[in-house]
């Protein structure tokens, strides 16, 4: 018997609306639960040649996934349904961007140093999907590392000297070759891997099979 708090690893990018709604849903089975954890987030960029000034993401979702106008309009429905339930409002404007996440996972993976990481990582995601600013910009990442109490001159120098960014893709690297191609994908206790928002019911049930 142990009392080693259950070790939770995330893997997800910025800007996967799907990360956000998969966290909300184990978030929300970890309360039901209270299972002890620690959660442990790690970097992966769905679009790493994504240009600095971003795309229009109806565009990005045609080219990258062939979906109609239709279809995409229908998924948006669906999150943005599902972000309701989980107390999460996704802002989908008429030029809502995708961005290069590379600067994120470095600056993330300073806060880790801090062990503000989690806390970050909710304000990103809050300042891209709701409140729809641009992440490709740096002085708005240092923004909200300021915003949330983080030395923002000290982001600044991060995201200037690039000093994590082999540390970033060391870790894209690693997580690639333990055959992670998309995300949110979340292990459990360094064994247990479960890909894709899985909703509260099955978090649940996974957290009561792993930590009777």
């Amino acid at each position: 018997m142990t009392d080693q708090p259950l070790r939770i690893d995330i893997i997800s990018d910025v800007m996967c609306p799907w990360c956000v709604i998969g966290y909300r849903q184990l978030s929300r089975a970890l309360e039901q639960t209270g299972v002890a954890h620690e959660i442990q987030w790690h970097p992966f960029e769905l679009n790493p040649q994504m240009p600095a000034e971003g795309q229009n993401m109806r565009e990005h979702i045609a080219e990258k996934y062939g979906s109609t106008p239709e279809q995409s309009a229908q998924s948006r429905a669906q999150m943005t349904a599902l972000g309701d339930e989980l107390e999460f409002e996704f802002s989908w404007d008429s030029d809502f961007r995708m961005h290069n996440t590379f600067n994120t996972h470095q600056l993330l993976h300073w806060a880790g140093e801090l062990s503000r990481k989690h806390e970050l990582k909710q304000a990103l995601f809050k300042a891209h999907f709701t409140d729809c600013r641009n992440l490709s910009d740096n002085a708005v990442l240092n923004d909200i590392a300021g915003e949330i109490g983080l030395d923002r001159e000290e982001a600044a120098a991060v995201l200037d000297d690039q000093r994590f960014a082999q540390a970033v893709r060391d870790a894209e690297t690693f997580w690639t070759q333990q055959g992670i191609q998309g995300v949110p994908a979340v292990v459990f206790d360094r064994k247990h891997l479960v890909t894709g928002a899985q909703g509260v019911d099955n978090y649940v049930s996974i957290l009561r099979q792993l930590a009777p």
